[in-house]
């Protein structure tokens, strides 16, 4: 039987209800499963360890993470620290630290989500948003000067290199590849960003060569939010820089329901360092400690898991129960207009699980 090791990061805000949930429905897919168990180890790094220890995880946390099989993330932000020192002081030091660089953002309506396109079924909407995940707007390179001064200056520079853009062009063919369209949507700013968007519009097409079986097309950024929502049908793969697929991917969660059921995963396609998987919603203070948190999205992210370990029987079981409690509109939370706790969502996917033959 295997054993594979899950490092837990809770971080901050609702993150430290949903990952317990995430670790809770893992645990039961385990229960039934003959062909493997999981180890898991909790990290407290995040808002609290940084009030503690001046840091928002410690300078060998890397380390410690190093040789799991994957991580489960919940949330980065608390609103007494600043968000850059908490966004790249946990999450972005560990996507970059372990060159996490294909950031891949599944969408679809799941059964009894009432989203709001009026005119889009479930069908219509089935997108994986492919983000750029270690370079472009936020390569972290940029400084300021003259600070509190009248001639203060502060720069972040967009860099993208040839090999960056590559990787990532190639592994979003490859995706597209693999679903059942064979389609592409390369989003891009080249009317604008006239050096490195240019750049990519032409490792693109040099890609695109790769796999002449998959389509492909190219769209403004700007014109690509309006095709997801008025036709979003012929939408499928999308691949983006950092910044536009960070915004895209937020609209298509909205787009499908709600924030609170999107997943996503930080993957390092060449398996040199675990990979990590995390909702999207964010800390959500607001909510925090009510137990109103929607944990699908973690749910759906630990589906993600399953499927880079390999486990796609189990990954296909979880992804199921999850379907048969969203379709019950008893178990929806506050997010999709419901009354129902984290925990009755929970123990509701738990349950399911138990009773599947895998």
């Amino acid at each position: 039987m295997k054993t594979y090791n899950i490092a837990c990061i809770p971080g901050d805000g609702i993150g430290k209800e949903v990952v317990p949930a995430g670790q809770q429905v893992l645990e039961a897919l385990a229960s039934v499963s003959q062909s493997f168990k999981f180890n898991f180890t909790s990290f407290g790094w995040g808002g609290d360890w940084y009030r503690a220890h001046g840091e928002m995880m410690p300078k060998d946390g890397l380390d410690a993470l190093r040789h799991m099989d994957a991580i489960l993330f919940g949330s980065a932000g608390d609103p007494h620290i600043p968000d850059h020192i908490t966004l790249w002081g946990l999450r972005l030091k560990i996507c970059q630290g372990f060159d996490q660089y294909a950031n891949v953002r599944p969408t679809r309506i799941l059964p009894g989500i009432d989203a709001p396109l009026k005119r889009c079924a479930p069908k219509d909407l089935d997108w994986v948003i492919v983000r750029e995940n270690s370079e472009g707007e936020y390569s972290g390179v940029g400084g300021r000067a003259h600070q509190g001064h009248p001639i203060e200056v502060a720069t972040d520079v967009s860099m993208m290199t040839r090999a960056g853009v590559e990787r990532i062009m190639r592994y979003a063919f490859k995706l597209a590849q693999s679903r059942p369209r064979k389609l592409l949507t390369v989003v891009t700013k080249s009317n604008a960003q006239r050096h490195a968007m240019v750049m990519w519009d032409e490792i693109a097409v040099e890609i695109s060569k790769e796999f002449p079986d998959v389509k492909w097309d190219k769209e403004l950024v700007d014109a690509a939010t309006a095709r997801m929502v008025n036709r979003p049908a012929t939408l499928d793969t999308i691949v983006a820089t950092n910044l536009h697929a960070d915004i895209l991917s937020d609209l298509a969660a909205a787009l499908a329901g709600s924030l609170g059921i999107a997943p996503t995963g930080n993957i390092d396609p060449e398996r040199r360092y675990p990979s990590m998987f995390e909702p999207i919603h964010g800390s959500a203070f607001d909510i925090m400690g009510k137990g109103l948190a929607n944990p699908v999205g973690t749910f759906w992210s630990c589906v993600m898991l399953l499927e880079h370990l390999g486990e796609h029987a189990a990954a296909k079981v979880l992804m199921e129960a999850v379907e048969f409690v969203t379709a019950n509109v008893a178990l929806h939370t506050g997010d999709l207009g419901g009354k129902a706790t984290t925990a009755q969502v929970t123990q509701a996917v738990s349950d399911r699980v138990r009773a599947s033959k895998h």
